[in-house]
């Protein structure tokens, strides 16, 4: 929690709603948590601590019962909300969507039900349907990445850009980004979707180093992304790109940031433990009158050789 504590930059203060409904009244009701699986770092530390908070949430409030599903695609994902709604008549959903477009119509159905929403990370595509959205700040998380890559370039240069999978946090990013280095001299000269996965950034990266002969810089907005785009570097035996910038606080790029690797001189911190405040945040609306509707900002801070040392656990997961 004192991790959580360091990160919060509130932005939003939580509306206050009737929530009698949802007061102890001995029933047991249940709650639904779906989530991408493990496909890469992040998603790991995610599931992680979903498992960790469902187990002990499970134990404080007895008449709580929680459904856990993973998904590997958006339509696995559809498939287990809407199995949680015909067979465990779910009385809240805690959701990260996989894909934000895929997602949005059976999660509004789940809330057009009378079900309580909590959405995590990546938005739907359609505003208002949830009644809590917990998530880091992604707008920030482009923006301190930007203003660190100007920092690094006063002169300007040419980069090339890494975007996650097409979500609305991903838009975010990028428009931040985009916003803090406007005027600055650096150009994007490519951008494509590494899709958080190393595998993926690994031939994304290879297609850009191909079709570039000068890359000064990489923006992989996401710490698997930047291990995927550091082996092509490798590979390609290439010595013009100057850094890359990740993100997300990986304990592997943080410790590298600790001691003051060239290549990866500093990260972006977007705790994946944001799903444990969905989970907690969504009980406590289920068995209590605290007000919990709104949204609930995690803020991103830049991580240096300065400061590692406070955003370093070694025991971590991620």
């Amino acid at each position: 929690m004192s991790y959580m504590k360091t990160m919060l930059a509130g932005c939003t203060a939580l509306t206050v709603l009737a929530t009698g409904a949802m007061a102890q009244d001995g029933e047991t009701r249940v709650i639904g948590v779906s989530i991408p699986a493990a496909t890469h770092g992040w998603a790991g530390g995610m599931n992680f601590h979903a498992q960790e908070t469902v187990e002990r949430l499970e134990e404080v409030y007895p008449n709580l019962d929680f459904v856990l599903a993973t998904a590997s695609d958006p339509g696995k994902q559809v498939n287990d909300i809407e199995d949680m709604v015909a067979t465990r008549n779910i009385d809240a959903l805690v959701v990260l969507p996989f894909e934000s477009d895929p997602l949005t119509p059976p999660v509004q159905a789940v809330a057009e039900s009378g079900a309580w929403v909590t959405v995590v990370d990546r938005g739907l595509s359609v505003e208002g349907i949830e009644d809590l959205y917990v998530a880091g700040d992604n707008p920030g998380f482009g923006r301190v990445s930007g203003e660190y890559m100007v920092s690094q370039m006063p002169d300007g240069g040419n980069i090339v850009v890494l975007r996650g999978i097409p979500t609305t946090i991903d838009n975010e990013r990028v428009e931040g980004f985009q916003s803090a280095i406007e005027g600055s001299g650096i150009e994007i000269i490519d951008m494509e979707h590494g899709n958080w996965n190393r595998d993926d950034s690994f031939n994304v990266m290879q297609d850009f180093l191909s079709k570039h002969d000068q890359i000064d810089a990489v923006w992989a907005s996401d710490d698997d992304m930047a291990v995927g785009v550091l082996a092509a570097i490798d590979a390609a035996g290439r010595e013009d790109i100057q850094f890359v910038l990740g993100g997300a606080g990986m304990k592997e790029m943080v410790q590298r940031v600790m001691e003051g690797d060239d290549m990866i001189p500093a990260d972006v911190t977007y705790p994946p433990s944001m799903i444990a405040t969905a989970i907690e945040m969504t009980a406590v609306g289920m068995t209590s009158n605290a007000p919990v509707s709104g949204t609930f900002t995690i803020g991103s801070v830049l991580i240096t050789q300065e400061n590692a040392e406070q955003f370093y656990y070694p025991d971590s997961p991620f």
